[in-house]
């Protein structure tokens, strides 16, 4: 439609409840002062130079959500977390990230992305880093 931008079906809801059409500067970390994070479940989408990283509890509520991560800072912040599962699009570069993230004592899988596509939630018209990021956390706890 004319006169309408591309983004505006993007102003949903984010998972942890804040209202947020800007979605590359949102980090949240839902966790009270002197708790460690329980996360058990990851979702990275990867690319060249930025990474979007979604990570969700056990109840599934977004516990960790950073929709860019340099590559340089990537490894780092896995490594502070406890052993999770951690989900990726099966890429060139996914085998390296997984073999470097298995080393830290997290269990990977490696999804194909048509297997991803039905989880965004933001559909086709919305297709973002951090989207993909959060469907890919939530396909790789389906069966497979």
């Amino acid at each position: 439609m004319k006169g309408t931008s591309p983004s505006r079906g993007c102003d949903e809801v984010a998972a942890s409840g804040i209202k947020s059409s800007k979605m590359e500067r949102v980090v949240f970390i839902n966790q009270p002062e002197g708790k460690d994070m329980s996360i058990i479940t990851i979702g990275i989408d990867l690319a060249k130079n930025i990474f979007a990283v979604h990570g969700v509890n056990e109840s599934g509520k977004a516990e960790l959500v950073k929709p860019k991560v340099p590559r340089d800072q990537l490894l780092q912040l896995i490594a502070k977390l406890p052993p999770c599962l951690i989900g990726m699009e099966a890429c060139t570069g996914a085998h390296h990230w997984a073999r470097l993230f298995r080393q830290h004592g997290h269990t990977v899988r490696l999804i194909a992305p048509k297997f991803v596509t039905p989880y965004r939630m933001s559909g086709k018209r919305c297709k973002n880093d951090a989207a993909d990021a959060a469907a890919i956390c939530e396909t790789v706890t389906r069966p497979q």
